[in-house]
C-alpha cells in the first residue's frame, strides 16, 4: 500500500490527483491488475470525472454548495456536516483498473480529491492488487 498527500487550499473544492496516482503506478512497476483510491476521512472523498474541463469540477463543487448549505440547522454541533454529506455522497474510493503500466480511463476521465472542510492536509492511500 502506499501513501499521497495531499494539501487543500479552501473549504470545499475539488483536486485533481490523477498524476500522483499515475506516478505511484509507475514506481511500483504495476503493468497488469487494480488499485483502490482510499480517501480515510469523513469529509473528504474521491471520485472520477471530467478533468479536460475545469468547468465540470467547478460546477459539480458549487451543485453541492447549493444542494447541502454549510449554515442549515443540522443536529451535528461540529460545522461541518454539510461536509460530511457531501463526503458521503460522493464515496471515500474508487478501484480502478492498470492496463499495460497504465490507468484504464476514459479519454476525459481524471481522479479527483473532494475536499469538503478544508483547508488541510490529507492522506489518500492507494492499495496495489498486482496480477499475477
Amino acid at each position: 500500500m502506499r501513501e499521497i498527500q495531499v494539501r487543500t487550499n479552501k473549504r470545499t473544492e475539488m483536486v485533481d490527483i490523477t498524476c500522483n496516482i499515475e506516478k505511484v503506478v509507475s514506481d511500483e512497476k504495476i503493468i497488469e491488475g487494480l488499485i483502490v483510491v482510499f480517501v480515510p476521512h469523513t469529509t473528504a472523498a474521491v471520485t472520477i470525472n471530467e478533468g479536460a474541463d475545469p468547468d465540470v469540477k467547478t460546477d459539480i463543487t458549487n451543485f453541492l454548495l447549493n444542494l447541502i448549505l454549510k449554515d442549515k440547522a443540522f443536529k451535528h454541533s461540529e460545522g461541518n456536516s454539510d461536509a460530511h454529506i457531501k463526503a458521503s455522497i460522493i464515496g471515500s474510493s474508487e478501484t480502478i483498473i492498470v492496463k499495460n503500466g497504465r490507468l484504464i480511463l476514459g479519454t476525459w476521465q481524471h481522479i479527483f480529491f473532494f475536499e469538503g472542510d478544508g483547508p488541510r492536509n490529507r492522506k489518500v492511500f492507494i492499495e496495489i492488487i498486482k496480477k499475477e
